[in-house]
């Protein structure tokens, strides 16, 4: 793995309170905004910061993702999204988000090997599904079988362990489409396929989904194309709330399969894996474009509680760069499907249309992001509203492993352990029951 660029101190800030300063080195990344450096401000003034929900602090150094929200620009290792997704491969930037560079033929071929050696589970995991309802949640299944994984894979839990860490991190990478595709199968009644090794990364989970023991699959290349560039576009996206997970479960010391569990139970929230699932709810309840004026009228009445999914980003304050890219995607898909009056789709690109010009949303910088199509081109693919989430937790896998192999390898790691500011009771004594 590349190591970091560690951060370079380019002046310093002072702050002061109650008659004492402290001078906080200012240091700054490669790219992007400078950092003061807070880190002694309790021994120095006495004090901490606040910053709920840490929009406004670093918690690490990386090298991984670079997002810039005000001018829509998301970059893996330095590449701009763009351009893998329009002429890389899953693997390809698994490799890259792994270890730091674009592999060369051979180094790909080795690792596309790699991880196809492992796409099996170990035969005794396949239990596991008989003790959940026919109805589970496949993102409960996701979590449960993940984090069990640690009992059947324990000769690659050391995390001191370089070579332990790398098969783990191959493992896991392999072994999530398998896992994610059972979880369906497991709901609707039908066989467990087994992975197939002479298909690629996408196809192979597109056969071990789609695909029952009676009928020959064929791979369809525009949908295994649509698939490979979701994997793309959701393999890692900074320090967000799973990715942060993970580092703070793995800064424990824990086990990789545990820090994965991990990310994905926070994945699991509707704020954020479960955005592009909102949106066709959100489409369906629309039902029509004639209803749109309605809807776009009760998004704007504070007291309606009415909200507009898959517009806006936590981040990006322009378009966000990855749902271009889908948008494209969710053309060709329709294309080759034969889906020539979507409903859904016509609704979508009006509320698009609408949101786009509307002083209301421009003046908030509320413009589509991913979620808005991707969540249209899975319900094309023949994928349930359950599974959207289960599918960013696979394709999202890559990037929480390559920011907990970083982790590790950060000489700076300690035990993450935010502050607090107390606002419960002063110090008061015990009083016995009876005199309550």
């Amino acid at each position: 793995m590349s190591h970091n660029t560690s951060s370079k101190q380019i002046g310093s800030a002072t702050l002061t309170y109650d008659n004492k300063s402290a001078t906080l080195p200012v240091l700054s990344g490669s790219i992007g905004p400078a950092v003061a450096d807070i880190r002694k401000i309790q021994n120095e003034l006495g004090i901490f910061t606040f910053d709920p929900s840490y929009g406004a602090t670093a918690s690490c150094e990386s090298s991984i993702t670079y997002i810039d929200g005000d001018e829509g620009i998301l970059l893996y290792r330095g590449y701009p999204i763009e351009q893998l997704a329009e002429h890389s491969t899953f693997l390809e930037v698994a490799y890259l988000l792994l270890w730091g560079n674009l592999p060369n033929a051979g180094e790909l071929k080795d690792f596309t090997h790699n991880v196809t050696m492992h796409t099996m589970l170990h035969e005794q995991i396949r239990r596991f599904w008989d003790g959940f309802r026919r109805d589970a949640h496949p993102m409960a299944m996701l979590c449960s079988v993940v984090g069990a994984m640690s009992a059947f894979y324990p000769d690659s839990i050391d995390i001191h362990d370089p070579r332990q860490r790398e098969i783990s991190a191959f493992r896991m990478i392999a072994k999530i489409p398998t896992i994610t595709a059972w979880a369906h199968k497991y709901n609707v009644g039908q066989p467990f396929m087994y992975p197939r090794n002479d298909l690629t990364y996408a196809d192979n989970f597109l056969f071990m989904f789609h695909a029952v023991p009676p009928e020959a699959y064929k791979p369809n290349p525009i949908l295994s194309r649509a698939m490979d560039r979701i994997f793309i576009l959701h393999a890692d996206h900074e320090q967000n709330a799973s990715t942060s997970t993970v580092r703070l479960a793995g800064s424990t010391g824990a086990n990789p399969f545990a820090c994965i569990a991990a990310g994905i139970a926070s994945l699991w929230g509707p704020a954020h894996g479960g955005a592009n699932e909102a949106v066709l709810k959100m489409l369906a309840e629309i039902g029509h474009k004639d209803h749109i004026p309605e809807f776009i009228k009760q998004v704007k009445d504070k007291n309606s509680h009415v909200k507009l999914m898959g517009f806006g980003h936590r981040v990006y304050k322009n378009y966000d760069p990855r749902a271009k890219i889908m948008q494209k995607t969710c053309y060709e898909v329709l294309e080759e499907l034969g889906i020539k009056d979507e409903p859904m789709l016509d609704l979508a690109m009006e509320l698009e249309k609408i949101a786009l010009e509307d002083p209301y949303f421009v003046e908030r910088k509320l413009y589509p992001n991913v979620d808005f199509y991707s969540g249209i081109i899975l319900k094309a693919m023949g994928f349930p509203t359950t599974m959207f989430t289960p599918i960013f937790a696979l394709a999202r896998t890559v990037g929480w492993v390559s920011q907990w192999m970083e982790m590790i390898e950060d000489p700076q790691q300690r035990i993450g352990r935010p502050r607090q500011v107390y606002t419960g009771a002063p110090s008061r004594d015990y009083v016995p029951v009876d005199k309550r």
